[in-house]
């Protein structure tokens, strides 16, 4: 039997639970009693009076139309939103240690478990899980870093530039520069503060990525470089915990400098981040980076990309093995897919970019229907498409809600 459609109450339901708001809450937020969100919410009661309505739809932070037409409630669901990019900011502005009322203990095995499971939804580009739980964990982290024992200390800290960089990474992907670099910032300062050098590492590639995010190229590869060597020398000594974060600041510093058309020194930075995966094991994948030689090699497409040369890029794509490349998380697949899209796209090649795209949704539909950046694709291939791959295009660009 076919599923029944989700009624207005559901959709209500399920927004109130994805704002986080308990019942009471939210119907004191609406003006209406709890009884009255239940018979709403269970569809024993209509929402027919569109002032209502839309006071309802204004408290959940959502147009009316994600609660009464299928097709935008779909598409409103699946991607982060503004109010969730808003209340991540609201998280980044507060200050837990100036309050007396915050000082109540955070366990720091608590917050190690939410950060883990951020950190994998992340991996599997589940951004909208991110965001919904994301502002919480901020909180926790921050007020578990004023009480926590001598021994657990630098768990804690290392939880809450976690949350950080997963605040800026995220952002960064929704084009929120200037929210992501915050983030960024924090991550860099909470790291100086505990002087924990897989802290510093993990906090100096957020603060890059950020950086390039604002046209500060010189800067963001500067900043890299300067871990790395400030590294060095421990890294050789524990290579199983920093070995893999050496090589990934410069792996972004070499996507920094193709960004700049540098082409030598993009090539420069990534024989060092090839000689780093030479010295671990071919899947070695430690710290949610996923380094290895797969990982670097799919870099330098994305370089080649950036670089404009669509066809040396694909030329490099294809003496990768695909089986290594299905190895990696859904988010390093889709960008790598996305990076092959765009290449396929500078090269003419129309009808393989849109396969690509196709691909990189089934991999990963968030990262095709929410970010800026697969919408700029595809407002591309629907002009440069006819046939069927236009068709494909069209129906990917109506489930992301892109026009032409």
């Amino acid at each position: 039997m076919a599923e029944a459609t989700p009624h207005v109450g559901s959709r209500v339901r399920y927004w109130r639970l994805r704002r986080n708001l308990g019942r009471k809450q939210f119907a004191d937020m609406v003006g209406r009693s709890t009884s009255w969100l239940d018979k709403v919410e269970k569809g024993e009661r209509e929402l027919t009076r569109l002032p209502l309505l839309e006071r309802v739809a204004d408290a959940l932070g959502v147009d009316p139309a994600a609660l009464t037409d299928s097709i935008q409630a779909a598409r409103t669901a699946q991607c982060v939103d503004a109010a969730e990019v808003q209340a991540i900011r609201s998280a980044l502005g507060r200050y837990p240690g100036l309050s007396a009322r915050d000082s109540g203990r955070v366990g720091v095995v608590g917050i190690q478990r939410q950060a883990a499971y951020l950190d994998q939804a992340w991996l599997s580009s589940h951004f909208a899980v991110v965001a919904r739980h994301l502002p919480q964990l901020m909180d926790d982290a921050q007020r578990a870093v004023l009480v926590t024992t001598a021994a657990e200390q630098v768990a804690a800290y290392r939880v809450l530039v976690t949350t950080y960089r997963l605040a800026s990474s995220m952002l960064l992907k929704f084009e929120a520069n200037d929210v992501a670099w915050l983030a960024a910032d924090r991550a860099m300062h909470t790291a100086l503060r505990i002087d924990d050098t897989w802290s510093l590492a993990r906090a100096t590639r957020s603060v890059a990525r950020a950086m390039t995010s604002t046209g500060q190229r010189d800067e963001a590869i500067a900043t890299s470089l300067d871990m790395a060597d400030r590294m060095h020398d421990e890294t050789n000594r524990n290579e199983q915990e920093l070995l893999s974060l050496y090589g990934m600041l410069y792996l972004s510093a070499s996507i920094t400098a193709a960004g700049q058309d540098d082409a030598r020194l993009a090539r420069d930075m990534h024989d060092e981040a090839m000689a780093a995966a030479l010295r671990l094991q071919p899947h070695h994948r430690t710290h949610q980076t996923f380094f290895g030689l797969t990982n670097v090699l799919i870099h330098r497409v994305s370089a080649l990309v950036r670089l404009h040369e669509a066809g040396r890029a694909l030329e490099f794509a294809a003496t990768i093995d695909p089986a290594t490349v299905a190895a990696l998380s859904a988010e390093r697949q889709a960008n790598y897919l996305l990076d092959l899209t765009e290449a396929n796209t500078q090269a003419g090649r129309y009808r393989e970019a849109v396969r690509l795209l196709g691909r990189a949704e089934l991999v990963a539909p968030e990262e095709v229907r929410c970010r800026p950046l697969a919408h700029g694709l595809l407002r591309s291939l629907l002009h440069n498409t006819t046939g069927e791959p236009a068709r494909m295009v069209k129906r990917m660009a109506d489930r992301a809600g892109v026009t032409a």
